[in-house]
């Protein structure tokens, strides 16, 4: 079983993408804090997380993917 934690994963490339709270939660249209609650996060949606990785432009899915 795949141990990620997928809320640390979106902060580490949020963070790297110099955008403000602000704008990321403005993308997602939810509040500030709901951004904050998504990084403290250990599972998540499916849809919410194709969402953020169109946002981030980052494929979040390939921490699920099984290793060949």
């Amino acid at each position: 079983m795949n141990t990620v934690n997928i809320g640390q994963e979106i902060k580490r490339v949020f963070d790297a993408s110099e955008h403000t709270i602000s704008w990321f939660a403005k993308k997602l249209s939810c509040d500030r804090s709901n951004v904050y609650n998504i990084f403290d996060r250990k599972s998540i949606d499916t849809e919410l997380l194709y969402q953020i990785s169109e946002i981030l432009h980052y494929d979040f899915f390939v921490y699920y993917r099984p290793e060949v």
